[in-house]
This record gives C-alpha cells, structure tokens and sequence, in this order.
C-alpha cells in the first residue's frame, strides 16, 4: 500500500434494489478535496428467482465488495416512498441485507435521502438523473458516464458522503456532522 493510498478513505455507495443493486467504490484524500475513482458495478438477481434465494444473493454480494474493498464507510440512500407499496417493500428488502451486511463486517452505515445526494454531486436538490449522472462522471474524472445507472447511483451516494464526512474521520459522531443518518457499526 503507498503512503498516498494509506492517508485515503475508502467509501462503497450503495443505491439499494432488488433486481439490480448499484454500487460505486471511491477513495477521499485526507485532505478532504480530492476524489478517486475506483470501481462500480450491479449486484443483479434473476426476476424468476423467489425472494429470499435474491436476497441472499444480495447479501454475498455486499459482503464480498466490503470484504475486498474494506471501505470505512458504507452510504446508502435510503427509500424514497413510492405510491407502488410493493416496489417499495422490496427496495426496503435490499437496503436491509446491505445494511446488514456492511453491519456485521463492523463498517459503518450512512444513509442519505436522494435530495442530499443530488445536492452533494450537483448543487441542486431537485436535479435529473442525467444531472447527476454526468457530475459523478467530472468529478471522479471518468471518460463516460457509468453503467449501468444503478452504478452511477452508487457512486453518488459514495460522493455524497465523502462531501459530508468531516476530514479525517468518517465516524458521524464527530463535532460538526452533516446531516447524514448513522446506522451503526456491527462487531
């Protein structure tokens, strides 16, 4: 590990569903004003396949990405109430097996409604998906937007609270937190 990469915080965002699950890995400098890029990717489950076999599928799959990554904090959005309640329900399922996840590695939870993400990434709270889509790909510096946009979701949660995060500690119990839900940490 370089000396650069010891002084970064390792950040997995989450953007939570049961189909397809986004996910986004970045690093802050301890500086607090850089952002690196590190990976995205889906966690996906097959339509055909019952709900528990998917969640479980979930599940691994979060906890294989902090068990390689080893982030010190995990962001994820939280649900944003839709009027289809099952939608809603099954969203809600995922996000806990995520939480659980990150939980039981003893990593840290936060979560962020998607108004502070938008605000976090574009400056504006009530922004398009295409808004945010394209200021997750300036400020990380990448050549495209990533894919796919459950990804891309992923990575702003992740961007998000590496804005949030006070410099030098990710813990939000720290003087001055933002206003970022903290879950907990498992042992």
């Amino acid at each position: 590990m370089s000396a650069e990469t010891a002084r970064e915080r390792t950040i997995l965002g989450i953007d939570p569903g049961t189909a397809t699950m986004g996910w986004g890995v970045i690093r802050r400098s301890a500086e607090g004003n850089r952002l690196r890029y590190v990976q995205h990717g889906a966690v996906t489950t097959p339509s055909d396949w019952e709900m528990p076999r998917r969640l479980g599928r979930l599940f691994d799959g979060i906890s294989e990405l902090v068990k390689g990554y080893r982030p010190e904090a995990v962001a994820i959005e939280q649900l944003f109430f839709n009027t289809n309640v099952t939608t809603a329900m099954t969203v809600g399922q995922a996000r806990g097996v995520a939480m659980l996840a990150a939980y039981r590695a003893g990593v840290e939870v936060y979560e962020y409604t998607p108004l502070q993400i938008k605000q976090a990434v574009t400056s504006y709270g009530r922004a398009e998906k295409h808004q945010v889509q394209e200021m997750v790909r300036v400020l990380l510096n990448l050549r495209g937007i990533p894919k796919p946009d459950d990804a891309a979701d992923g990575l702003a949660a992740a961007i998000c609270h590496a804005f949030a995060a006070p410099l030098g500690d990710t813990r939000s119990d720290a003087e001055g937190r933002a206003r970022a839900s903290r879950i907990g940490v498992g042992r």
